[in-house]
């Protein structure tokens, strides 16, 4: 690992409060985007968790869709390309879904806006 990546939260951790998403995980995801030293963790568990959501016997689209939105409503500019490279990179239903949150958000144009 690098000296530069903070080892807490690990990518568990950060998954499973994706998965929760209620306000004190809400609470916790934010005060992590505050630190760009943690942006790996964050993007890490981001994949796990959207790779869990793409194993799953039940795909909630609908909760995959409010995450991204949520994301990118919250996520400061310097994270907003990694969040749709990581929406972008499987064909999976579960992916596509967070992507098109991620989208209606708005996120991306509000952090490069079109000249």
């Amino acid at each position: 690992m690098s000296a530069d990546l903070a080892a807490f939260p690990d990518r568990d951790t950060v998954a499973d409060k994706l998965a929760a998403l209620g306000e004190a995980e809400q609470a916790y995801l934010r005060l992590l985007m505050e630190n760009a030293k943690q942006d790996e963790n964050l993007l890490e568990g981001l994949d796990l968790y959207l790779n869990r959501a793409a194993g799953a016997r039940f795909l909630n689209s609908l909760k995959l869709e409010k995450l991204g939105e949520w994301l990118g409503n919250t996520a400061p500019a310097r994270l907003q390309m990694r969040l749709v490279e990581t929406a972008r990179s499987s064909q999976h239903a579960a992916f596509a879904a967070f992507r098109t949150g991620l989208t209606r958000s708005g996120g991306l144009d509000r952090a490069y806006p079109k000249a």
